[in-house]
């Protein structure tokens, strides 16, 4: 899976972990991305969006169908 947002394109960022002693070792921050349902160009689609998109309202999900 791909740790990247398909909306706003955020990745996963970089750095390091420092300890008490001043040793640098890597580490990453990966962005919390979700496999949604949403409408992209007329048809539903699963994208992967970080949580930010969602609660902004950038994702159209698509209206539930129930049947009778």
């Amino acid at each position: 899976m791909s740790w990247k947002c398909e909306i706003c394109g955020k990745r996963p960022s970089v750095g390091h972990n420092v300890s008490h002693a001043n040793n640098r070792t890597k580490r990453r921050w990966l962005p919390n991305v979700q496999k949604v349902r949403a409408v992209v160009n007329g048809q539903v689609k699963r994208i992967r969006v970080c949580t930010k998109c969602l609660k902004a309202g950038k994702v159209v999900k698509p209206s539930v169908r129930r049947a009778t």
